[in-house]
């Protein structure tokens, strides 16, 4: 098994002391959460895109720049790039430089965003995002890929003899994901041009997930692939560790009332009202070191899952508490999962 780490920029008050950061210093403790997760020996350091609300999280290629510097083995991921908003000359532009630099360490993961906020911030609505979704998808595969391109569609002029600069680090381009959160659209997508998945498996239970990869896994086939070539990623919802159940649970209770008042539970309409319901039906890893390793078996054994993704951002919880439980989990539970799990990602 491999592991990212991710953040979305939310930055939002803490939900428990009301603490405040500045976009200054919310930047600096990515930077310095990034130098953390490859000290900890996390495979890979992902920055989301919103354009709306209560992020920052506005400029991927940026962020992941600055951390390219200041890290360097960590692979560098974008989780996601909604491209359905951009040009995808622009993206190939933006993140062949970011390849550059890295050395050629940075995997895309692209996905249609569902915001209504950002979608009508760049002139669109949401009717259409997936057909921009593929077309563009398509667009950057080539830009990405090939040189001289020449191509015509709906949703920005056409491209004659087109060759973006600079040119990825290596000769076969930027690898691709393809995020995945509720639609077929992006397993499709995928299966269709033999790219690896990512699902969000964030806030609903683990049938909702499966459901999407099975179709993939499904579709992957349909188009004559070799089922077993399938690549799978998936996240998790939270992590908190500690020594025994309880103390995890009773640590926890707090940092789920705050979670459920949330904009990002609201908007996501969770069906858990309580936080038995959450840590039962939930991809979310609380408890012992023991209790984590099984439940992430279960999850493991249904979606077939290669590279996981767990935040080391908790809302609410202490850093110091935050710190124990992902050094916890770094040291009692991820040597176990790679062990037991075997991965072809980044090999």
């Amino acid at each position: 098994m491999k592991f990212c780490t991710y953040t979305l920029i939310d930055n939002s008050p803490d939900p428990i002391s009301g603490v405040q950061l500045t976009p200054s210093e919310r930047f600096r403790r990515v930077v310095q959460q990034a130098q953390w997760a490859e000290e900890l020996g996390f495979d890979a350091y992902g920055v989301g895109e919103r354009h709306a609300q209560r992020f920052i999280s506005s400029s991927p290629p940026v962020v992941l720049s600055y951390i390219a510097a200041v890290t360097s083995r960590i692979r560098l991921l974008t989780t996601v790039t909604v491209l359905s908003l951009l040009d995808p000359v622009r993206v190939a532009e933006d993140y062949a430089t970011l390849d550059q630099l890295s050395g050629g360490r940075l995997d895309i993961i692209i996905g249609k965003g569902n915001d209504p906020e950002q979608n009508a911030l760049f002139g669109y609505e949401l009717d259409g995002q997936w057909e921009r979704n593929r077309e563009k998808y398509e667009l950057l595969r080539r830009l990405l890929r090939e040189t001289e391109v020449s191509w015509s569609g709906r949703y920005r002029p056409a491209l004659t003899d087109a060759t973006t600069q600079p040119r990825p680090y290596r000769p076969d381009g930027i690898p691709l994901w393809h995020g995945s959160a509720s639609s077929t659209e992006s397993t499709e997508l995928a299966a269709r041009w033999g790219d690896p998945l990512f699902s969000a498996n964030g806030f609903h239970p683990l049938e909702k997930y499966a459901g999407l990869i099975r179709h993939y896994r499904e579709r992957w086939e349909a188009y004559g692939r070799d089922p077993a070539a399938a690549v799978v990623g998936a996240g998790f919802n939270g992590l908190y560790v500690k020594k025994t159940s309880q103390e995890a649970v009773d640590g926890y209770r707090p940092i789920f009332d705050a979670f459920m008042d949330s904009p990002g539970a609201r908007h996501n309409q969770l069906p858990f009202r309580t936080l038995e319901e959450f840590l039962d039906g939930g991809s979310v890893l609380v408890g012992s070191p023991e209790q984590v390793i099984d439940k992430f078996g279960r999850y493991q054994e249904t979606f077939g899952h290669e590279l996981s993704g767990i935040s080391l951002e908790v809302a609410g919880l202490p850093e110091e508490e935050n710190r124990e439980s992902v050094e916890t989990f770094v040291t009692e539970v991820m040597p176990v999962l790679r062990t037991s799990y075997p991965s072809r990602v980044w090999t």
